[in-house]
């Protein structure tokens, strides 16, 4: 993937009033962004991770996710970090949903969603969505920490005929994830590791 938004030059975008012709940079906007997800989702208690494994806080990804201040701008960032050549986005179930479809809606990039196991009636699909065999697709996850949930989808668009390019993450909680991505042979960015982030 091609480097994301850290420190990358201003983007001249309009602040202000009509014609004040002030620009906000475009790495003010990320930590901007980045103090906002604090903000809403960062939560301090005992809580046990999807991996298994505890942790003394917790980002709550659907404080962030549902909050379309946030999506919103999320969507604009991560749409600059989706390398070129993508035919399709994939979002796990159910977190990735809401984030995956605003980046799609950002995009044009069309997507679709990874189940955790299939259901029992219908099409029991664990791909829902039009998937078509050898196509360049992108996993688009919230939270990072052993990067199993994300392997996981990998695992499931890959057997379903899809090239998985790589794995695009919000926040990177510096646990293992990328390591263990890149042992199974991915490639990861995130738009935020935690020791970016004003926790």
């Amino acid at each position: 993937m091609h480097v994301g938004p850290h420190g990358m030059p201003g983007d001249g975008v309009l602040i202000g009033g009509a014609g004040t012709g002030f620009s906000q940079p475009h790495e003010h906007r990320r930590v901007e962004l980045g103090r906002d997800i604090v903000s809403a989702a960062y939560i301090r208690g005992d809580f046990v991770l999807s991996s298994g494994g505890r942790s003394s806080y917790y980002f709550d990804k659907y404080l962030f996710e549902t909050k379309p201040t946030i999506l919103r701008r999320l969507a604009s960032f991560l749409a600059e970090m989706v390398p070129s050549g993508i035919d399709r986005l994939a979002g796990p179930e159910l977190g990735a949903v809401a984030l995956v479809t605003a980046l799609s809606l950002e995009t044009g990039i069309p997507f679709v969603i990874v189940r955790k196991g299939s259901k029992g009636y219908g099409t029991s699909r664990l791909v829902e969505g039009e998937l078509h065999e050898g196509e360049r697709l992108l996993i688009v996850e919230d939270v990072i920490s052993t990067g199993s949930e994300a392997l996981n989808a990998a695992t499931k668009v890959r057997q379903a005929g899809a090239d998985v390019r790589g794995i695009l993450a919000v926040i990177d909680r510096e646990q293992g994830g990328a390591e263990n991505i890149a042992a199974a042979g991915f490639r990861m960015e995130a738009l935020y590791r935690l020791s970016d982030l004003p926790v």
